[in-house]
């Protein structure tokens, strides 16, 4: 079984504008609504890929009710806990004229109390075993510990569960000192934790190999359009980014996070794993808004994806 948690989902507003001026008024072309947050985001191409997983976290108001309908139109299966408050939207700002594509994302209006987050906890381990994975991305509301991503990874460990995570700023400083299955950094996300830039390839190997030594077992630095670099053991492959058209960046790294679940799950080696999830995030950023790739540019994708051992 995999679980994905969003603590802090999203209605995604993807609006295209042409030519997008800062201080100026500016005409959208286009508008489409997603249900949003990377949890979601994974359990979404979890289902485009062919798998099954459960999307859990909270969610409040319309809005929230709003993703938790759209997600069973979509029959990605999923178990919130409403709360107080209203889910948040996020916007995004496509400009293919530019090539430019900007979040402008809300903080969230919802606050969990003591008794939500114990509650969300007993709904999510109350049918994990050994074996299962347990995804942990994204932001997290107000009244959320930052350290809740580290006691979950520790209570998994302690179950034989393996917990993916994907976080930003203390909320991955923290969660990697349980050691986590796998982790996820961009390269701004591992250079704000090492508090240091990584000009090179060969920097980028080092840091990653870093993160193995404290005990993680796979380590995936995504480096955007110039590919990703994949650590498990001995191992670093290089996928090199493929040139595709670019329509919308949201998603790419949890479409990433979600190929990689998928074929851990489905006990594939670690050489595909990492070409279906170059293939996947490549997929992602040709798909519109924050829908999932399709599976069969996924595969397409991954006959493209070359491994470059280092």
């Amino acid at each position: 079984m995999i679980k994905t948690v969003t603590l802090n989902p999203a209605v995604d507003k993807t609006v295209e504008i042409k030519d997008f001026r800062v201080g100026e008024v500016n005409r959208i072309s286009s508008v489409r609504l997603d249900p949003g947050g990377k949890g979601i985001n994974v359990a979404k191409t979890i289902k485009a890929l062919g798998g099954y997983s459960i999307a859990t976290g909270f969610l409040a108001g319309r809005n929230g009710q709003y993703i938790k309908e759209n997600l069973d139109l979509m029959e990605v299966a999923n178990d919130f806990l409403f709360v107080e408050g209203e889910t948040r939207t996020n916007l995004k700002v496509v400009d293919r004229l530019n090539g430019t594509n900007t979040d402008i994302n809300e903080p969230g209006l919802v606050e969990v109390t003591e008794a939500d987050l114990v509650k969300l906890e007993g709904m999510l381990f109350s049918d994990l075993t050994e074996g299962d994975l347990l995804v942990l991305s994204g932001s997290m509301p107000s009244g959320v510990p930052s350290g809740i991503y580290r006691e979950w990874t520790e209570k998994a460990g302690k179950l034989g569960i393996k917990v993916l995570l994907d976080a930003d700023g203390v909320n991955f400083a923290e969660g990697i000192k349980a050691k986590p299955y796998l982790v996820k950094p961009n390269l701004e996300e591992l250079e704000q934790l090492l508090n240091k830039n990584l000009i090179n390839i060969d920097e980028i190997v080092e840091a990653g190999r870093s993160m193995l030594d404290l005990g993680i077992a796979t380590v995936v630095i995504s480096l955007g359009a110039d590919g990703a670099v994949f650590f498990q053991g001995k191992q670093a492959i290089y996928t090199k980014g493929l040139k595709v058209d670019v329509k919308s960046t949201v998603g790419a790294g949890d479409a990433m996070v979600a190929a990689l679940a998928f074929a851990i799950a489905s006990g594939t080696s670690f050489e595909n794993a990492a070409i279906l999830s170059a293939a996947a995030g490549t997929a992602n950023v040709a798909s519109e808004g924050t829908q999932p790739p399709d599976r069969n540019a996924v595969a397409q994708y991954e006959t493209q994806v070359a491994l470059n051992y280092l």
